[in-house]
């Protein structure tokens, strides 16, 4: 079983987090890191799991600000099958600060996607 969750990229998170919270109720359930500039807010909506990421270089005119994260077993493994499916493998997976083990890749229209995996 695989949970997808959406992050949107943005220049700047406060308006989003204040969109968010305010119009749906979103209650932040992850920070990252914890103390100062945050580079990932994870935000909770009713069941559902809303990811906003902090990145100045992005173009806030880009019609593609979206990125899917999907949790898998196996990352590797899964990496390893990308290409044979249409998709494109942007580099190798990396073990992140927070905890997880990430492989980012494009699906066979150019979306971001990453793979995910608890460590």
């Amino acid at each position: 079983m695989s949970t997808i969750s959406p992050i949107i990229i943005t220049r700047d998170l406060e308006p989003l987090l204040r969109f968010y919270t305010s119009l749906f109720g979103a209650k932040q359930a992850e920070r990252y890191p914890e103390d100062g500039a945050a580079f990932f807010i994870g935000l909770q909506i009713g069941d559902s799991h809303l990811g906003l990421v902090a990145d100045g270089s992005v173009d806030q005119d880009a019609p593609q600000r979206l990125l899917l994260s999907i949790d898998v077993d196996d990352v590797d493994e899964r990496l390893e099958r990308v290409e044979a499916v249409g998709g494109k493998v942007l580099g190798p997976s990396n073990d992140m600060p927070w905890g997880q083990r990430v492989a980012h890749v494009q699906d066979p229209d150019g979306n971001a996607v990453n793979l995910t995996q608890s460590i």
